[in-house]
């Protein structure tokens, strides 16, 4: 496991910000960590990366400790946090050169350096300070610094903090891209950025895993199977829908679609076909609703 996480505790006085949860993340893996504000994901990730020791339980990453091995862990983890501290009063390439000398790169730290200001589309911007950089590249260079000593693994705090749209979509392919050969965990509020780049999804809420599986199996697990939708190729007549035995009720959603609520679905999806054909109705789509990732994340943090 490039990640193995047991028992995690961390407590603030009588705050538990973290309470005792576990996960395994392997390695190629690309994990969406979410959670509402405060639920206790920054902290997690400070305590996988070394920065704030846990009250009990236990990280491993990559087979050390985060408490006993911690400079080991430190050397196989790169890591943007939610501020991104940079030293404004230097320049992009020099504050990378900085940094490859805190991580010992030596003779690689120029190629390294070049790499990642390529890789991060900061090429134009690297002759500048940091502190004249848009809040969309201080953000890129907080990524080049994460990268730079290629990490096995990436612990990414609002990644895309401050990005355009464009800027977005290249974050998400590199990442995608890293973690093809890495282990990544990202916190995000963008539901549209984890169905873009996750395999996988954790949630947290009040400091507990509330969900850890993968989104097909979260929206199918949390998918309303009472509630069909139908669209009809022109409008029909509703006063029909009483001939329905397995109908509870409808619900016009505008145009030619309807929702139809039932306690057995497949009953009902039976029914509307041969009640359709019946009436010489024509029916362009029935499927069942199905839920999108932001509603599962309402559904389990809601409280």
């Amino acid at each position: 496991m490039s990640i193995k996480v047991a028992s995690l505790t961390k407590v603030y006085d009588t705050q538990r910000a973290v309470d005792d949860i576990s996960f395994d993340i392997k390695k190629g893996e690309i994990v969406g960590f979410l959670g509402p504000n405060g639920a206790g994901k920054s902290t997690t990730m400070k305590m996988i990366t070394t920065y704030l020791p846990p009250t009990s339980g236990s990280a491993v990453v990559c087979g050390f400790d985060v408490l006993e091995q911690a400079m080991e862990v430190r050397r196989r983890v790169g890591y943007l946090p939610e501020a991104n501290p940079l030293y404004f009063e230097m320049y992009v390439r020099e504050y990378l050169e900085f940094t490859a000398g805190i991580h010992k790169l030596g003779k690689d730290a120029k190629r390294r350096i070049e790499e990642m200001i390529s890789l991060t589309g900061l090429g134009r911007e690297a002759h500048k300070k940091i502190g004249a950089l848009s809040k969309g590249y201080k953000q890129r260079v907080g990524l080049a610094q994460a990268m730079l000593h290629n990490p096995e693994v990436l612990i990414l705090d609002e990644p895309t903090s401050g990005l355009d749209p464009n800027q977005i979509v290249e974050i998400r392919d590199l990442i995608k891209n890293i973690g093809s050969e890495k282990t990544v965990l990202l916190s995000t509020h963008i539901m549209q950025e984890v169905q873009a780049m996750c395999s996988r999804v954790i949630i947290i809420n009040n400091g507990k895993i509330a969900a850890d599986d993968s989104i097909e199996k979260l929206q199918q697990v949390n998918t309303r199977q009472d509630v069909l939708i139908v669209a009809f190729e022109s409008d029909i007549n509703s006063s029909l829908f009483k001939e329905l035995k397995n109908l509870k009720s409808n619900e016009s959603m505008g145009g030619n679609k309807w929702k139809l609520l039932t306690n057995d679905p497949d009953a009902l999806r039976r029914e509307v076909m041969q009640w359709a054909l019946n009436h010489n109705i024509n029916i362009s789509s029935l499927q069942a609703q199905t839920e999108t990732l932001e509603d599962v994340f309402r559904a389990l943090t809601k409280n």
